[in-house]
């Protein structure tokens, strides 16, 4: 077994992909350091994430934990949320597959085909709002357009009503802060708890056309999603329905407005916006390191022995910029790349539910924003966007940009 230093994950991600190059020196899995000084390892080679990922040694089940089913991890670790929640990313094998069926009813083809106007109103009446700011303003972008866009969509998918929502996406937000204090891990677990059981009591009490009164309502061989596992994928989907879908329109704006050149070749047409979004999605994939799998006997994987029971991540924004698969010129934003190949929304059995949904919200808002405001401009550098404190996401923690004149309404 080869034997490396732990890298101490930097839990205000200051610079994730620097980090990333620092893991990849250790080779495709790396030995890693969490909060609290808690052991654990991260995959960021490509071709060995596609084998992880696929590996039914490695499961999602945290009682597969030791540290954590001996006491070991405190209920007030900063990183307790992933493993308390009660969903389909904590279970495997039968329970997985019982949880899955019932909340893919929720994104069959039709109900995302059928979610595009709902898009393209909120994409609307964002842009509207942009427009009243006055000319040479600068704004935050991403707190104008790239997170309020896609928590709309998929609050009024799951029918959050307006005066509820903040209190219902507050746990996902926080729950991908790793620089939180033991304090607010604590509080955060009962908030979010405490906010989406009051959504699903409601919803038990009036049914809507939404897709949490879907989950309420759905059955399979007579039996339900239970209280904790309706909470748990509620706030899964809205966490990972809003966080994730912001980080992508963020980086692909400021990857655009980076490169007047890739940027020119999108709006002449002669490159189409897929290949931005999955680009964006390869380069910049919005989730840095997820938590979490276990080994469930010592693996032996990229060269060195996993022990039982250790706790893994998956670091994607490293496995979309692996050079073993995508060259020396990985780390560039190029819309004109042959390979885009990616795992951003993931591999195997856990494949990301929601990717239909949040490729057609890019599709739909990117070439909104850029017809609707042709010069847009960064006010600040790439280089100096300050990122997100968080070694879960990849995404700035704010996107400064002036907005020009206005195109077509």
């Amino acid at each position: 077994m080869k034997r490396t230093c732990p890298v101490t994950l930097d839990r205000t991600g200051t610079d994730i992909h620097a980090e990333n190059a620092r893991l990849r020196s250790q080779g495709p899995v790396a030995r890693v350091e969490l909060p609290g000084g808690v052991p654990g390892w991260t995959v960021i080679g490509h071709d060995l994430a596609r084998r992880v990922l696929s590996d039914p040694r490695f499961t999602k089940d945290p009682r597969n934990w030791p540290a954590y089913v001996n006491g070991e991890i405190p209920p007030d670790w900063p990183m307790i949320t992933w493993v308390v929640m009660d969903n389909m990313t904590t279970h495997d094998g039968p329970d997985h597959a019982r949880l899955r069926r019932l909340i893919s009813r929720a994104f069959t083809a039709r109900r995302v085909a059928a979610t595009r106007p709902l898009i393209e109103r909120i994409t609307t009446g964002l842009l509207d709002d942009l427009a009243a700011v006055p000319p040479g303003e600068v704004v935050d972008l991403k707190a104008r357009f790239a997170y309020p866009l896609p928590a709309s969509v998929v609050c009024d998918l799951f029918g959050v009503p307006p005066e509820s929502r903040a209190e219902a996406l507050r746990g996902g937000e926080v729950n991908t802060t790793t620089a939180i204090t033991p304090e607010e891990a604590a509080a955060n677990v009962e908030q979010w708890q405490r906010a989406l059981g009051a959504l699903v009591e409601a919803k038990r009490r009036e049914p809507g056309d939404d897709l949490t009164s879907v989950l309420v309502d759905a059955a399979e061989d007579g039996t339900r999603l239970t209280d904790e596992e309706l909470v748990g994928t509620l706030f899964l989907m809205l966490g990972a329905g809003s966080e994730t879908v912001m980080n992508l329109l963020c980086h692909a704006v400021v990857d655009l407005l980076s490169h007047p050149d890739q940027l020119d070749l999108v709006l002449t047409g002669k490159v189409d916006w897929e290949q931005v979004v999955e680009e964006s999605l390869r380069g910049q994939s919005p989730i840095a390191h997820l938590p979490f799998r276990f080994t469930t006997e010592d693996v032996e994987v990229g060269g060195v022995t996993i022990p039982r029971g250790d706790p893994v991540l998956i670091g994607f924004a490293g496995i979309g910029r692996d050079p073993a698969l995508h060259g020396e010129e990985a780390a560039l934003f190029d819309i004109t790349r042959a390979d885009k190949t990616h795992l951003s929304f993931g591999h195997g059995v856990h494949f990301c539910l929601g990717a239909p949904l949040a490729r057609l919200e890019a599709a739909i808002a990117l070439p909104a924003l850029f017809d609707r405001f042709p010069g847009i401009r960064l006010a600040a550098g790439r280089d100096r966007l300050a990122p997100q404190p968080t070694f879960i996401m990849n995404g700035p923690a704010a996107v400064p940009v002036t907005l020009g004149g206005h195109g077509t309404a």
